[in-house]
């Protein structure tokens, strides 16, 4: 068999399905990602006030004022699980691997998603209810006092007001999470001459950038569960205020007995095995003034 059950994705298999994630979480894609071990990571920050000084011939030498905050990032488990027939436990090699391919890439879709749905909303992304870490781990929990109502007929009015109060805290801008229905009103905005304004936004383009930074559009922005936010836009310093990364241990387990995932029918007799694979994902945001978001009233 190619793979047994209880052992580990071979490591280019990990680092190939997290790199497909990158293409479908809109954090992945805005976000530099950091290397997680599993007991953790502490990312610090430093402020150093204060310009530096030229120190002359039997000068003092003046004190600077440095402030250091740090923020642990600790992995959290992501589980996905599916059924597929026990066809699996006698067929060839290659068809075996077959199965695993696709297991795989839904495996990463089904991690890019939930990786947005809890970073982004701070929820439990099967049951869509708020996680303990909402009000401390996430944009909708942290970001409160850089927000924007959203007007779809302003909107980018909006995106340039959340990208002034970011500045206003001497941060950075370097990347833009929009929504569908943002990414939309975008590309229908016309001049006076009706000349469309962004025209790389319409009939649902999703470009690379916008005026120098890096943008994504991704449904996961407006998810409904819990007390989640309709997020038409986040702007901010996603590549140095914001990590992210996964334990490169994601173990595989075959189960072929009872209702693991509680469909309500025995795997046993329905013929059926149930692949489960475990993945470790970590993520902090490390200054909240760093980002705006624009979120529908």
């Amino acid at each position: 068999m190619v793979l047994k059950s209880g052992s580990l994705f071979p490591a280019e298999t990990v680092k190939d399905m997290f790199s497909k994630v990158q293409g479908h979480s809109v954090l992945a894609k805005l976000s530099g990602q950091t290397p997680i071990p599993f007991n953790g990571i502490e990312q610090f920050i430093f402020n150093l006030e204060g310009n530096a000084q030229i120190v002359g011939e039997g000068e003092a030498k003046g004190a600077g004022d440095a402030k250091i905050t740090s923020k642990v990032i600790k992995p959290l488990k992501f589980v996905y699980q599916a059924r597929i027939t026990d066809e699996f436990k006698y067929a060839t090699e290659e068809k075996q691997m077959n199965y695993l391919q696709h297991f795989m890439d839904g495996f990463a879709k089904k991690m890019a998603e939930a990786f947005d749905i809890a970073a982004l909303h701070g929820l439990e992304p099967k049951t869509l209810t708020d996680a303990t870490f909402r009000n401390t781990n996430s944009f909708d929990g942290v970001i409160k006092g850089n927000v924007v109502t959203y007007e779809e007929a302003k909107v980018d009015s909006n995106i340039e007001d959340a990208v002034l109060q970011v500045r206003s805290k001497g941060c950075e801008v370097t990347g833009l999470a929009l929504s569908p229905l943002a990414g939309g009103a975008l590309g229908k905005k016309r001049d006076k001459n009706e000349v469309h304004l962004y025209p790389e936004f319409r009939f649902g383009q999703n470009p690379n950038s916008f005026f120098g930074m890096t943008s994504d559009i991704n449904k996961t922005m407006t998810v409904e569960g819990g007390t989640a936010r309709k997020d038409h836009a986040i702007v901010g310093d996603f590549q140095n205020m914001f990590k992210w990364g996964y334990a490169e241990n994601i173990p595989m387990e075959i189960i072929e007995y009872g209702d693991p995932d509680g469909a309500g029918r025995d795997l046993k007799q329905y013929n059926e095995i149930c692949l489960r694979a475990e993945a470790f994902i970590g993520w902090g945001i490390l200054d909240e003034t760093a980002f705006a978001r624009v979120e529908e009233a």
